[in-house]
């Protein structure tokens, strides 16, 4: 981004009050990325830390949720180039955040759901997770992952003919976890993600 003059007082004010709201929804994107908690909160805090640091390229007014999360992605792949001990996506949380159904008595179908997301490629699961859980439009998701429309539209629509060929097949693997909490943190998760932008 090109550099901007500095933010006055007010916008920074705003700035500073949009950046904490924005928090819960960093952490649960940087769970779903990194797997770990602590790791997860220390990405978080660095995307943080990098936004306030570039608030002056930050235009006030546009959408800040999509260019935190741009930079909590850039900051994540750059720091898995660097480190190859580094741990994978952790594809579970990742898919505890694909999205809430409205039926609360349909645990094993939500789980079902949630342990056929495991086997999906990487990319697919990052776009049906910004456009499902996090309400981002394909146009935002695509700015997120640094690629074309198409290929965000692309990866959604093989990742749901995917999710829908394992379901059918029952060919995805049980990880024994129960059900019913399996829907609570994919119920939590999903509501942070996708919260107000």
């Amino acid at each position: 981004m090109n550099a901007r003059t500095p933010l006055t007082p007010a916008d920074e004010a705003v700035f500073k009050h949009d950046i904490v709201k924005l928090i819960p929804h960093l952490r649960a994107f940087a769970r779903t990325l990194c797997g770990d908690a602590a790791a997860a909160d220390d990405l978080a805090q660095d995307t943080v830390m990098k936004a306030w640091d570039a608030r002056s390229s930050f235009q006030i007014g546009t959408n800040m949720k999509a260019w935190t999360f741009m930079i909590l992605r850039n900051q994540f792949y750059s720091d898995k180039r660097r480190s190859w001990r580094q741990t994978q996506l952790d594809q579970d949380a990742a898919e505890r955040t694909l999205l809430a159904i409205d039926d609360p008595a349909s645990p094993l179908a939500l789980d079902e759901l949630r342990q056929a997301m495991l086997m999906l490629p990487s990319e697919q699961r990052e776009a049906l997770i910004l456009v499902g859980a996090g309400g981002f439009a394909y146009e935002e998701a695509a700015e997120i992952c640094g690629c074309a429309v198409g290929t965000v539209k692309s990866r959604v629509s093989r990742a749901r003919k995917a999710i829908q060929s394992i379901l059918e097949n029952g060919s995805y693997d049980r990880d024994g976890r129960g059900a019913g909490e399996a829907m609570k943190s994919i119920l939590d998760d999903a509501d942070r993600l996708s919260g107000p932008r």
